[in-house]
């Protein structure tokens, strides 16, 4: 039925999403998920928006989540106004990609980062530059200071997990006042520390946050930006433009449940980190080079075996890991950090396979 398809779609490379294999006792570290439940504060909040019959749901709901914005207002202490919500991050940097990066000149973004962003310039018809990362996988502030129709990154870096300092950022804010640069937070509460206090001195900063890794809301596909007004109102130009309601009842209460329950939150996050830690001794101590990470993954390589192998290998033990084929990572995995048990059985799944 391809004959029916516009030259746009013809022209597309979709994103791939990892993999959501239906396997019975998997031990799942490939999509970067939370491994511990959100807050109960959320579960309280969904039934209290359901009510006993759930006749709410035949509403609509808020078409601007004003309940939301002023959560993450309050959160960042920002004004109401400083505040784009929208269905997952995914949506709010397609928006972002559209109403702030569409220029004569091409944008950039490292060559080893989310590969959702050349979908989206294809998607777009937005022309772009890959920079590439240093040899040790950094991002080099001095590579972005030439002209450029905008500046996307996501810090930490996905899929390597490496954290640009805010330092490093303020350099790439000032080197390009005409241009917008875009910081996907998505992993920040990992290891890193934000970069929306900076959205007051910078008029070209968009931050970008998820509630999905943190805040354990994957399935409630909730994100919201954060940056001075001017750029607010033309992202809610392009999301009024396609679609009024991107998130529904249940989603703005139970974000702003997780956004308050601040303790719950770094419980969790605290747990995650600690994991991490404790995953990459262990992989040390089998012989893997692994990534400094400042997110909820580690991207790691084992200097006498193939990835591939070993992702396979995983595989077969019900272990599922993220191996990228791509130019200078096809011998690194993405591990995401699951509960201290499922790490354990990774590790015990290693030292089997490497004898």
């Amino acid at each position: 039925m391809s004959r029916y398809w516009s030259q746009v779609v013809r022209g597309l490379t979709p994103y791939v999403p990892g993999e959501q294999p239906k396997l019975a006792n998997l031990v799942k570290l490939n999509t970067n998920e939370n491994p511990y439940p959100p807050s109960p504060r959320v579960l309280a909040a969904l039934q209290g928006e359901l009510g006993a019959d759930g006749a709410r749901l035949r509403l609509y709901p808020d078409p601007n989540a004003d309940l939301l914005k002023a959560a993450v207002a309050r959160e960042f202490g920002v004004a109401p106004g400083e505040v784009f919500v929208g269905n997952g991050s995914d949506e709010v940097l397609a928006h972002a990609f559209l109403a702030l990066l569409k220029h004569a000149a091409p944008i950039l973004f490292p060559d080893i980062t989310y590969s959702f962003y050349p979908v989206y310039c294809g998607l777009y018809g937005i022309a772009y530059r890959t920079v590439p990362l240093t040899a040790d996988f950094a991002i080099d502030p001095a590579d972005y200071a030439g002209p450029n129709g905008g500046i996307i990154f996501p810090n930490p870096n996905a899929p390597t997990g490496r954290l640009l300092p805010l330092e490093a950022i303020e350099r790439i804010l000032a080197a390009n006042p005409e241009s917008v640069v875009v910081v996907d937070e998505a992993y920040v509460d990992f290891g890193g520390d934000t970069a929306i206090p900076l959205v007051a001195r910078f008029p070209n900063l968009l931050v970008v946050h998820t509630l999905s890794k943190s805040r354990s809301l994957a399935g409630l596909r909730v994100g919201y930006a954060v940056g001075q007004a001017p750029l607010i109102e033309a992202l809610e130009r392009v999301k009024n433009s396609f679609n009024s309601y991107p998130l529904d009842r249940l989603a703005i209460v139970g974000a702003v449940a997780a956004l308050e329950d601040k303790a719950h939150f770094d419980a969790c996050r605290r747990a995650v980190m600690a994991t991490r830690e404790r995953l990459v001794a262990d992989l040390a101590g089998q012989g893997f080079e692994v990534v400094p990470s400042a997110a909820n993954f580690v991207f790691a390589r084992h200097p006498g075996r193939d990835a591939a192998a070993i992702a396979q290998a995983l595989r077969q033990r019900s272990i599922i890991v993220r191996h990228f084929k791509l130019p200078r990572i096809d011998q690194h995995l993405r591990i995401s950090i699951g509960t201290d048990g499922e790490c354990a059985a990774l590790v015990e799944a290693l030292k089997e396979i490497l004898g």
